[in-house]
């Protein structure tokens, strides 16, 4: 005759330690060096960081517990991380015990809604078979309701997703992101969505000093360097581009030190100097940055190819 043995559970919970084995400080750490700014993003992660530790921590015990409702809103403007703390997420959210797989299966509205009846609803689950165990990251979210076209599916995108959200909360974490404003406006139009998403992260925008932090930690990663005159021109840049329309954050910095790079690789090339050494290949110079169109007209004249100013930051 068989006995069950009685479930030993713990009495104690070192929550420090859970923190430590979990490897959570290694995905915060992580965050912090790769992100410059962003303190009030942060905070709100690692508050999510205890919450799961908390929870965990009372399953073990024995104590009544609950799967959190994890679903999340990331809004701020284009360039501010949202993605990449998307990423970092799916793995904190892994190393917790709270999704399989740990991967981010990144969509927009053409990878879930089709063109024609029928169409939406495989390319939904399909989409959603690969982000189970994992998180489904849903850039611009509010382009799925369309209720100005008669003829648009994308409704049912969003009702197969809010089915899933609800059914499947313990294997699947969806985060819907796009600007502030219309995140507001779609949460409004589609209270089932306001009802499944109980964290709500607002991702500022980049300040000037945060911005050249983030010029100078990209070029270093690229080992490039500014000379003393070009780290003043590209502060004057930042302030510049700004103001201007179409600024992505770190997107528009990342665009601006490639066509740097382009100049600098031009001026070198052209100038004949010879021999050339490392610290000539690796110095972007004043010039390099100060022919940026930028400067002086902000209303984006064409560049090579027909691409304006606007779309890529000279």
């Amino acid at each position: 005759m068989s006995t069950t043995e009685p479930i030993t559970r713990p009495l104690t919970v070192d929550l420090q330690r859970e923190y430590e084995e979990a490897g959570v400080g290694d995905v915060l750490d992580e965050l912090d060096r790769t992100l410059v700014g962003l303190k009030p993003v942060k905070k709100r992660i690692k508050e999510t960081a205890a919450l799961l530790l908390v929870e965990r921590a009372r399953k073990a015990m024995g104590l009544a517990h609950d799967t959190p409702t994890l679903h999340m809103s990331f809004t701020g403007n284009p360039g501010t991380g949202k993605t990449t703390v998307a990423l970092k997420m799916a793995d904190l959210l892994h190393r917790l015990g709270y999704i399989r797989k740990g991967h981010l299966v990144s969509v927009t509205r053409d990878d879930l809604v089709g063109q024609y009846i029928g169409h939406t609803a495989p390319k939904t689950k399909e989409i959603l078979k690969k982000a189970m165990g994992g998180v489904l990251f849903i850039d611009e979210a509010y382009y799925l309701y369309r209720p100005d076209n008669e003829r648009d599916y994308g409704q049912e995108a969003i009702e197969i997703l809010l089915q899933i959200m609800e059914n499947k909360r313990d294997d699947l974490v969806v985060i819907l992101a796009g600007y502030a404003d219309r995140m507001d406006k779609f949460f409004e139009s589609n209270p089932g969505f306001r009802s499944r998403v109980a964290h709500h992260i607002d991702f500022p925008d980049y300040s000037d000093g945060e911005l050249l932090q983030i010029s100078l930690g990209m070029l270093e990663r690229q080992n490039y360097r500014l000379s003393d005159e070009a780290k003043a021109v590209l502060e004057s840049y930042i302030s510049h581009r700004r103001g201007q329309p179409h600024f992505a954050n770190a997107r528009s910095i990342r665009n601006a030190l490639d066509r740097a790079r382009l100049r600098q690789a031009n001026r070198l090339f052209e100038a004949g100097l010879g021999p050339l050494d490392a610290d000539a290949l690796s110095t972007i110079e004043a010039s390099d940055i100060a022919a940026s169109r930028v400067f002086g007209q902000s209303t984006g004249p064409e560049l090579a190819g027909g691409t304006t100013e606007q779309e890529i930051p000279a």
